[in-house]
């Protein structure tokens, strides 16, 4: 079958709710880590991949893949998301004025901070989104969450979990021009396979992996302005990625974007359907909003793509998400 016909399978633009449900019922992990399971593909980590992550750090150099989270952010209020408010409750005013209540000259700061899980580098966990009533496993969605919160797979099942291999696949540099996607451009399986080969051999892709996918488009809004960053027309995973998705086995993928998938999507009447595919039906953690520049300029320069990540979200009991500040370390 051609790439274009392969496509076309996949994606009946008149019919979007087939797409989904034939992509549902090709590439689908529900019970294969039994009825109980709350880990999806987090279960691809393992001791050993988390010891062949460490192998990997030779120079102890590290990278941070967060953006920041402050009251200049992205969020723009849709759905309620908005940036962090973050306040001081005591502050070295109060400390040189001596009425903080402390003995002896002590005085000292607090702050806090009041944001959405979701409004800066953060992971979508299990019960995040839902496939036509099912979450995660097959479990109906009503019984997952409730207005308690994710009452089986919440984001703290994955505190411990989230330190494995990473890969970063620049597709942005790979294909793009000056090293950056226009928004619109949807990824293919070619064009993942096609950076992979680019890029040499410590991109090739393994079993528990968690991918970084960079097309430039944070690179882009960092000189120009946030624009339509959130929510608006983005570079991203083409629907059908969704069999290479699935037979990958990675555990996790992450984007520097705000959505994951190529925006507009790729047929009229859905929105985020590869999210629909990705989160619910593969068991799949995905990434949103990282800030990959800092560790793709290192990766460029000496040519090695692959690093030990942790990547763990706040045991945030029943939360469908966390903010996160991943760490590649290589």
């Amino acid at each position: 079958m051609t790439t274009e016909a392969a496509k076309a399978s996949l994606i009946q633009r008149s019919d979007p709710l087939a797409s989904i449900a034939a992509a549902a019922g090709q590439f689908n992990n529900w019970g294969r880590w039994g009825e109980d399971d709350v880990l999806g593909t987090l279960n691809f980590i393992d001791a050993a991949k988390r010891v062949e992550a460490a192998a990997l750090v030779t120079t102890g150099e590290a990278f941070s893949l967060s953006q920041p989270f402050d009251t200049n952010g992205p969020q723009k209020g849709w759905r309620r998301r908005t940036n962090p408010v973050h306040t001081m409750t005591d502050t070295g005013v109060d400390a040189e004025r001596g009425n903080q209540g402390f003995p002896h000259g002590f005085g000292g700061a607090d702050d806090v901070i009041a944001m959405p899980l979701q409004c800066s580098t953060q992971w979508d966990g299990l019960g995040h989104i839902f496939d036509r009533g099912k979450a995660w496993n097959g479990r109906a969605a009503g019984d997952v969450v409730t207005s308690e919160g994710d009452l089986v797979t919440g984001i703290e099942t994955a505190a411990a979990k989230i330190v494995t291999r990473g890969v970063l696949l620049d597709v942005g540099r790979a294909l793009g021009v000056d090293g950056e996607l226009p928004d619109g451009f949807a990824i293919t399986p070619e064009h993942l396979e096609s950076t992979i080969e680019r890029q040499g051999t410590s991109s090739a892709v393994r079993r528990g992996d968690i991918l970084v996918i960079r097309t430039g488009q944070y690179t882009r809004v960092r000189r120009e302005g946030w624009g339509d960053y959130a929510g608006g027309s983005a570079p991203g995973l083409s629907f059908t990625t969704a069999a290479w998705l699935h037979a990958s086995e990675i555990a996790g993928i992450a984007t520097d974007t705000w959505g994951f998938e190529v925006r507009p999507n790729e047929f009229e009447g859905a929105f985020q359907p590869l999210h629909q595919i990705a989160i619910p039906n593969l068991g799949l953690f995905l990434g949103e909003m990282w800030d990959p520049d800092p560790l793709a300029e290192a990766c460029a320069a000496d040519g090695k793509y692959d690093f030990m990540l942790t990547a763990a979200p706040l045991p945030i009991t029943g939360a469908v998400g966390s903010p996160v500040n991943p760490i590649a370390v290589r």
